[in-house]
């Protein structure tokens, strides 16, 4: 097989590149997907992560190596395994993140990358149900809408936190992102809208684009002038060569595409020499600044009823059985929160540092079901954490799972953000009208006082969010992974097109940013095959 571009990864950017690069017709696209096709039909259903998170079949259920900052606890990093990526199993949560933090790209030497070059891209691919405007698309592949049912805890969260001193915001991807509302959601009456959806769905049936699925990548072939040339894939089996005649463009994700480059030999020299790897180029920073949001969940049991009580009953889950089926509403279209907070912990700074989402119902995780009792969560994350972990191939199975080390909660800045969200979350749950709905505070039990304390509870309960990024990291430094134009430095024909990519992690959900950037990555590939430029960056 042999085609113009080599795309692997048909994740939330990876879709986007390949539809994108073959809806002109004058080239051909072959995307590489390792999971399979999304048919699971809870892929399609809003509520369906409850069924999709841990299981193998679409998650590739990544665990975390023991972590010093969490008291030694391993985490469970979902990650999707299928068309769509992890676009089919997130909570289809749509943020874009702060205007700031592109321009902090672009300050740092990424020319193109500030707010005002990527609005273009994310208004380019989105179809808002509230209709087209100066920070919204109207006809992009990507539905995006309101949330299709509301519940009670939460609107009274979000009065609360506006009695506590918090502005009420219609719109945080509109001009600003500070203060409480209501999610917007990557979906479609009622159902989920996956990138698959979005981008493949329409591009599938073109003569140009072929679709191969549960294909392992085991390395990017090169030829003697370290051009990439093709992929060498495991498939049924046996081992094949899909080879580019233009360029190859990794969208793996932050997990999948800094391993795949080292199993390719770019990567930290030391490393692969002892992984018996032959080393193209030592690349020191592949598969380092490994960023991620780390929530901490408070559970409030209340006095009014949740979801918690509405599914568990089998008459209660006929119930919302039916809603979804005659209407396509209720709690089978939420996404994995209500109600959204974007709040400073302290006034002197410039924008918020703390996420909320506020979910009407609690649960240990949501593969697990919910508790025996009325509760809602109040999820509260540090927007921009300072600490930075790092990835390496394992030994044992290079092609396996790669040893993740997250480095959370490492630096004094962190800690303190850490306490400070979990305490706004408590100051907001002092005010009308939540107070009188709160019966017991659950967690973190009310014996839990002071800031130290406060900070072990957070190590020893505090999650993933689900957003790893940098780990091919973006810059004009010569330990940069790749250049503003995404090339894969010292090397050519090869690019990363993922949330790998970022500096530093965006102020919010990753869904967005990711598919923004594999929207801009299409336009830079078909301006510089238009120039004639060969995709090279960087010294050998």
């Amino acid at each position: 097989m042999a085609f113009d571009y080599v795309v692997i990864g048909a994740g939330s950017a990876g879709c986007a590149v390949a539809a994108r690069l073959s809806e002109a017709g004058d080239a051909t696209v072959g995307l590489i997907e390792a999971g399979g096709r999304d048919s699971n039909p809870w892929i399609h259903i809003p509520v369906g992560y409850f069924k999709t998170m841990h299981n193998p079949s679409v998650d590739w259920m990544y665990m975390t190596e023991p972590d010093p900052g969490l008291n030694g606890r391993r985490l469970q990093w979902p990650r999707g395994k299928v068309l769509g990526g992890s676009s089919a199993l997130n909570g289809l949560l749509y943020v874009r993140g702060q205007v700031e933090d592109y321009d902090g790209w672009r300050q740092a030497g990424n020319t193109g990358w500030g707010w005002d070059d990527v609005l273009p891209y994310f208004r380019r691919s989105e179809r808002q149900e509230r209709g087209e405007s100066a920070y919204h698309g109207g006809s992009g592949p990507l539905a995006v809408s309101n949330m299709r049912l509301s519940r009670r805890i939460c609107d009274e969260w979000v009065d609360a936190a506006q009695a506590a001193g918090y502005a009420y915001n219609e719109d945080y991807n509109g001009e600003t992102q500070e203060g409480v509302g209501y999610f917007q959601l990557t979906a479609a009456n009622g159902l989920r809208c996956s990138s698959a959806t979005a981008y493949l769905k329409p591009a599938r049936k073109r003569p140009n684009l072929d679709i191969i699925t549960k294909a392992h990548v085991k390395r990017i072939v090169f030829d003697e002038n370290r051009r990439a040339t093709g992929v060498e894939l495991l498939r049924n089996g046996r081992t094949e060569i899909v080879e580019a005649r233009r360029e190859v463009i990794l969208c793996a994700g932050a997990l999948g595409s800094p391993q795949i480059l080292m199993l390719s030999g770019i990567g930290p020299g030391e490393h692969l020499t002892d992984m018996g790897i032959d080393v193209l180029r030592d690349a020191p920073d592949v598969g380092t600044n490994l960023q991620d949001h780390l929530q901490a969940r408070l559970v409030y049991k209340c006095a009014r009823p949740t979801m918690n009580n509405e599914v568990r009953s089998l008459f209660g889950k006929m119930k919302i059985a039916a809603e979804f089926a005659l209407k396509r509403s209720g709690p089978m279209t939420m996404a994995a929160s209500l109600a959204v907070g974007f709040i400073k912990t302290r006034p002197e700074l410039a924008t918020p540092d703390i996420q909320f989402h506020i979910q009407p119902w609690s649960a240990d995780s949501p593969g697990e079901g919910v508790h025996p009792f009325s509760a809602f969560t109040v999820s509260v994350c540090q927007l921009r954490p300072e600490s930075a972990g790092h990835l390496l191939l394992d030994p044992e199975n290079p092609l396996g799972a790669p040893k993740i080390h997250p480095n959370y909660l490492a630096t004094p800045l962190d800690c303190a953000t850490a306490v400070a969200g979990v305490k706004v979350a408590q100051r907001i749950a002092g005010y009308e009208p939540l107070k009188s709905a709160i019966t017991e505070e659950f967690r973190p039990d009310p014996s839990v006082q002071g800031d130290e304390a406060l900070l072990q509870w957070v190590r020893d309960t505090a999650t993933t969010i689900y957003h790893p990024t940098g780990t091919c990291r973006m810059g004009q430094d010569e330990r940069a992974v790749v250049d503003e134009r995404l090339r894969v430095r010292g090397v050519q024909g090869l690019r990363v097109a993922d949330c790998s990519i970022m500096p530093r992690i965006v102020s919010g959900n990753t869904n967005a940013p990711a598919i923004m950037i594999g929207e801009k990555l299409s336009d830079m590939v078909r301006e510089d095959a238009k120039a004639g430029s060969v995709a090279l960056a960087g010294a050998a």
